[in-house]
């Protein structure tokens, strides 16, 4: 089941890096030494303008670090450039960008002309930059699957954190309760380095927990990351991520060879998942329209006089020229579906229903987990018998299919676009860690295998990623 690098890399084609520093600072001792990270864009550098990919944002430059950036620069590591996303982090395939869309870097060595495709989004600079070899390490940040996905299009590890564990003080918002800083590399162990480098309870953060709360999820011990040996070991199979629309991956070697070094394998149901998506674009769309609206022209974003004879008596009327230029299609979509979905009118039957729909994901989640939920204090004694059926880790594909094709020039409208999330939103809504691990090839394509666990459990995620990363490598 060897991983087959039948595939090159097309490294300055890919618009993955938009910025860089104007003279980079030289190398600093610590854990990173040396290390190349680039940031995605809607991370405050004090060095590189932090545009958000964004009209509204385009001059824009912090005048501070984001907290994960200033731990990262602490620990010895360089920031080689912003990497390019879709506009405020809303997008799968990382074409709204005023910088362009980024061209996924891996092309099969026998498709000599072949329609561009996908780096996937919104973190695809990010993903793209790694696997195209300009950076070692690429930050991102995931809302709904925006770095699981674009690292299995681009043949990479993507890290998204339990929610509340890294700091996103720094990190321009798009739906604060879903919202992670999520690490992208080359292989779980550079992962892992640079996840427990940002580890670290952040006081600016109001959504960082505290020590206590990350001290209880790290007292149950990890399992499983002996490649070698996985006895003890139980991996769920969630029947609804494996759709009859799911094309043919090859997964079934992966899981033949987990059994074999003595993995359990039990199919599990995780019945809310079909409703996932629905609640998901509500939740995200609802909190766009709140985080956004500070972007107004006056106080924050890009000016736009209004035209001679417009009404300027009220200060909307003011604000919608700044807004409408500034903000790209994508945007005003979902901010404008935000703002219908919090009116007096739709907030019972959709606001209320997706935060409903969100709460039966995290029981499903909760049920099938052997090691309980941290966030609900300690485990009664009801929760320590019932272990018979439970499993440590989840496991299933990262995303529907390969990289699509990059669209039409022209804004996608269709929803396609959309359904890119749907195997990835569930543990963005429950706030768990998930890690995509590359899987092997798809008709000569990178696909990649995702690994979600409980709340806090990140060294378990981690652990299962090292035995699939060996297990494919080999």
């Amino acid at each position: 089941m060897k991983l087959a690098r039948s595939l090159h890399t097309r490294a300055a084609k890919t618009n993955a890096l938009v910025y860089t520093p104007p003279t980079p600072p030289p190398a600093r001792p610590g854990p990173l030494s040396g290390t190349r990270v680039a940031v995605k864009d809607n991370i405050c550098t004090r060095d590189m303008p932090t545009t958000c990919s964004s009209e509204m944002l385009r001059d824009f430059t912090s005048p501070f670090d984001a907290t994960v950036v200033s731990l990262l620069r602490a620990a010895g590591a360089q920031i080689v450039g912003k990497a390019n996303c879709d506009e405020f982090g809303m997008g799968s395939l990382n074409v709204h960008s005023i910088h362009g869309p980024v061209l996924n870097p891996w092309v099969p060595r026998d498709e000599h002309e072949h329609a561009p495709r996908s780096a996937g989004g919104s973190s695809g600079g990010s993903a793209a930059a790694v696997a195209a070899g300009l950076c070692d390490v690429a930050l991102g940040t995931d809302t709904g699957g925006s770095v699981r996905l674009p690292a299995a299009y681009c043949g990479v590890v993507g890290l998204k954190p339990s929610y509340g564990l890294l700091s996103r003080w720094g990190v321009v918002s798009y739906s604060d309760s879903l919202d992670c800083v999520g690490v992208l590399a080359r292989s779980v162990a550079d992962v892992h380095k640079v996840f427990a480098t940002l580890n670290h309870h952040d006081p600016r953060d109001p959504t960082s927990l505290p020590p206590s709360i990350r001290q209880r999820a790290r007292s149950a011990p990890a399992r499983g990351r002996d490649p070698s040996d996985l006895r003890g070991l139980t991996i769920g199979i969630p029947q609804e991520y494996f759709p009859a629309e799911l094309p043919a991956l090859p997964l079934r070697p992966l899981l033949r060879a987990l059994r074999a070094r003595g993995a359990a394998l039990v199919p599990v149901s995780l019945p809310s998942t079909r409703f996932a998506l629905s609640a998901y674009y509500v939740i995200a769309s609802a909190e766009a329209g709140s985080s956004l609206g500070r972007f107004d022209g006056v106080r924050y974003g890009k000016h736009v006089p209004p035209p001679p004879g417009a009404d300027r008596a009220k200060a909307s009327q003011v604000y919608a020229h700044s807004r409408t230029k500034g903000f790209g299609r994508e945007v005003r979509k979902r901010v404008l579906l935000g703002t219908y979905a919090l009116s007096a009118d739709a907030f019972d039957n959709y606001f209320l229903q997706a935060q409903r729909v969100r709460r039966l994901i995290k029981a499903d989640f909760d049920r099938v987990f052997l090691k309980p939920n941290p966030l609900r204090g300690s485990p009664s004694r009801s929760d320590e018998r019932e272990e018979e059926g439970k499993v440590d880790v989840l496991l299933h594909p990262s995303a529907m299919r390969t990289a699509p094709p990059l669209p039409a020039p022209s804004p996608a409208t269709h929803l396609d676009a959309y359904v890119q999330d749907t195997l990835t939103t569930p543990a963005s809504l429950a706030g768990l860690p998930a890690l995509s691990v590359p899987a092997g090839l798809a008709d000569g394509w990178p696909v990649g295998v995702s690994v979600v666990g409980q709340w806090g459990d990140e060294e378990g995620v981690l652990g299962v990623g090292r035995v699939v990363e060996a297990v494919v490598g080999m």
